[in-house]
C-alpha cells in the first residue's frame, strides 16, 4: 500500500511538470530553446533578403506572361508599331480560320498520341529487361539513358542527317536490306515527313520511359514475385496482377508528364524540318513560333494562351493523380 500511494503521488506530478515546462522530480531540466521573437527589425531583414529574388521572378517572368497576353487582344505587328489598338478577339479568330489551322491541330494529336504510346510500350519491355541481373548490366543501362542527355534539337539535326534522301544512313541500311528500289525524300514528302519526326521523337522519348519505370519496378518486393510463382502464376498473370497495379500511379504519372513535354516541345521538329514541307510537320508550338517569326505578335500570342489553357487541363489531370499517389501511399 505505502509504494502503490508514493507510485500515485508521484504521477500526477510528473505530468504537471511535463505540462508546466518543467522536469520530471528528480531529473534535471534540459535547457529549453527559446524561439526569437519576431520584430520589426527582423522583418525588415527577411524582406531584404527576399527582395532581389522576388523582384528578379516579378521581371522576368510575370511581366512577360501578363505583356504576351494583353499582345494577344492587340493588333501588335512588327510592321506597323504605330497601330497597337485593342482588337479583343480578332487574333483568336485569325487563328481558327487560318487554312493551316486544321493540319496543325491534327498533326499536333498524332504528334502526342503517336509518340506516347510507342514510347510508353518500348520504356516498359525495356525497364522489365533492364531490371534482371545479368552482366554487363550496368553498360547496358547507360546506353539506353544517353539519348536524354543530349538536346531534342540536336537529336532533330542528328536525324535530318540520317533521313537525308541522298546520303542518309536510314535509305542506305534499307536498299542494302532489299526493302526499297531507290532512296526515299523522307523530309521532303509530306507523306513521310511526319511518319520521320515520329521516329525521332520516339527514340528520344523511350529513354525517359525506361527511366521512371525501373525505378517503379525496383520497389517492388520480391516475396510478391514469389507468392505468385509459387501460386503458379505465369508470366502474363504476373505482370497484368501484380508489376502493373503494383506502378499504376507511376504510370500514370509518367504519361501525363510525358504528353505536357511533347505537347510543349518544338525543338525536335525545328531540327529536323521546321515544320515542313507545307506546314506537314508543324504543330501547335512550331506553328505560333512561325508566326512570331514573321512579325505577327498578337496572332502568336493569341495561339500561345490557347497552349497555356491546354497544358492547364493536362496539370490538372497530373496534380489529381499526384493526390491520388499521395493518398495510396500514405
Amino acid at each position: 500500500m505505502p509504494a502503490a500511494s508514493a507510485s500515485a503521488t508521484t504521477k500526477p506530478r510528473t505530468v504537471r511538470a511535463a505540462l508546466n515546462g518543467g522536469a520530471p522530480p528528480g531529473r534535471s531540466a534540459a535547457p529549453r530553446r527559446r524561439r526569437p521573437e519576431f520584430t520589426a527589425r527582423r522583418g525588415l531583414l527577411i524582406a531584404a533578403f527576399m527582395t532581389p529574388a522576388t523582384v528578379f521572378v516579378a521581371v522576368f517572368t510575370y511581366y512577360p506572361v501578363i505583356a504576351g497576353s494583353q499582345m494577344a487582344f492587340r493588333n501588335w505587328k512588327l510592321t506597323d508599331l504605330t497601330d497597337t489598338s485593342w482588337v479583343g478577339l480578332k487574333n483568336f479568330r485569325e487563328v481558327f480560320a487560318d487554312p493551316a489551322w486544321g493540319t496543325v491541330l491534327g498533326n499536333t494529336a498524332l504528334w502526342v498520341a503517336g509518340s506516347i504510346v510507342p514510347q510508353l510500350v518500348i520504356g516498359f519491355t525495356l525497364a522489365l529487361w533492364l531490371r534482371r541481373r545479368f552482366r554487363f548490366r550496368g553498360v547496358y543501362q547507360a546506353l539506353v539513358f544517353f539519348p536524354w542527355a543530349i538536346s531534342g534539337f540536336l537529336i532533330g539535326i542528328l536525324f535530318r542527317w540520317m533521313f537525308n534522301s541522298e546520303f542518309g544512313v536510314v535509305n542506305d541500311l534499307l536498299q542494302k536490306a532489299g526493302l526499297i528500289d531507290e532512296p526515299i525524300a523522307w523530309l521532303a514528302d509530306p507523306q513521310t515527313a511526319m511518319i520521320a519526326v515520329l521516329i525521332a521523337n520516339v527514340w528520344y522519348g523511350v529513354t525517359f520511359f525506361a527511366i521512371m519505370i525501373l525505378a517503379a519496378l525496383q520497389s517492388i518486393p520480391d516475396e510478391l514475385y514469389e507468392a505468385a510463382a509459387l501460386d503458379g502464376a505465369g508470366k502474363v498473370r504476373t505482370l497484368f496482377e501484380i508489376t502493373i497495379p503494383y506502378i499504376r500511379i507511376t504510370l500514370v504519372l509518367t504519361v501525363l508528364l510525358r504528353v505536357i513535354w511533347i505537347f510543349n516541345s518544338p525543338d525536335l521538329i525545328f531540327g529536323m524540318t521546321g515544320g515542313g514541307p507545307n506546314n506537314e510537320t508543324h504543330i501547335v508550338t512550331t506553328w505560333m513560333i512561325k508566326i512570331a517569326q514573321q512579325g505577327d505578335y498578337g496572332r502568336a500570342s493569341a495561339l500561345g494562351l490557347l497552349v497555356v489553357a491546354a497544358l492547364l487541363v493536362f496539370a490538372v489531370f497530373f496534380l489529381l493523380a499526384t493526390r491520388e499517389k499521395r493518398g495510396v501511399t500514405s
